[in-house]
């Protein structure tokens, strides 16, 4: 089933080389979907609201799915999670969290906060751009999406 309309993927990082890299992957890999870049946890609340420079949704649509590190500066990716899954149109969003840690803590507290999937970050590019590729196909092509209305989000 191939998407004729391909969805937004945003994704929440801060590290340059590892948005490099991504940006890299999706064009490698041919990936459709328009990927959307913030580099801190708080930027990504002020994308979710709409607010300053995102208020144009035709420019910052609310993305079909979010690809978030964890350790990051102002608004851990566990803040951002927690903040996500407490809005009432925001939680239908599959949210990826792909982190350097391995540690049986972040895995499980990711989870526990509402992520939908936790991936190990490769070391290497071509796993980089294979593990986002299948992140993308996955979530993108393969997976029912959940209605998620254009509406004005009222900070919380």
């Amino acid at each position: 089933m191939q998407n004729s309309d391909p969805s937004t993927v945003l994704l929440v990082e801060d590290d340059l080389n590892d948005i490099f890299l991504v940006k890299r992957a999706f064009k490698k890999a041919h990936i459709p979907n328009p990927l959307q870049v913030v580099t801190d946890g708080e930027e990504a609340i002020h994308y979710f609201n709409g607010e300053g420079k995102y208020a144009d949704r035709h420019h910052y649509p609310l993305p079909r799915l979010i690809v978030m590190d964890i350790k990051m500066p102002r608004k851990t990716g566990f803040e951002v999670l927690e903040w996500i899954k407490r809005d009432g149109i925001l939680k239908r969003i599959p949210v990826v969290i792909v982190s350097s840690s391995d540690q049986p803590n972040d895995v499980n507290r990711a989870y526990e906060l509402g992520a939908n999937a936790y991936m190990i970050k490769p070391v290497n590019f071509k796993a980089v751009e294979g593990l986002f590729a299948s992140i993308t196909h996955y979530w993108g092509l393969e997976c029912a999406k959940p209605e998620i209305e254009e509406v004005e989000h009222a900070g919380h």
